[in-house]
């Protein structure tokens, strides 16, 4: 099973970007880049190389979906998960989400003790 390291966060809201930097760094153990928007994502995720991305659906600007699909078309990233993190969670809503490619979805608000549990679990999901 590939490990999972590096994670590319795009969030909007810096008190949920600090929140969740510091339950994935510190309970999980991994590298987390957190990015302010999608525009600032799409800038910075080949660099970053991320194992996995975790995508806010609603920010200002380009949201989460239009995000998905323009790092869709970069064919490094084609095949990188991303689950989207929202307060969207209508069974509708999560099957839009998954028709556009997310593996998951994690809602929000989330708790920071778990977060890092529910991230390896979905990407033990994935990955057998």
């Amino acid at each position: 099973m590939a490990e999972l390291r590096r994670i590319l966060y795009v969030e909007d809201e810096p008190d949920i970007q600090a929140v969740a930097k510091l339950a994935l760094e510190a309970l999980g153990g991994f590298e987390v880049q957190v990015c302010s928007s999608g525009k600032e994502a799409l800038e910075s995720v080949l660099a970053f190389s991320p194992d996995l991305i975790l995508l806010d659906v609603m920010m200002p600007g380009m949201d989460g979906p239009t995000t998905l699909k323009a790092m869709r078309e970069l064919p490094e990233l084609r095949q990188t998960p991303v689950v989207f993190m929202t307060a969207k969670v209508q069974p509708q809503e999560i099957q839009e989400y998954t028709r556009l490619g997310a593996i998951d979805v994690i809602p929000k608000p989330f708790d920071p003790m778990t977060l890092a549990d529910v991230v390896k679990k979905i990407w033990k999901s994935i990955n057998g």
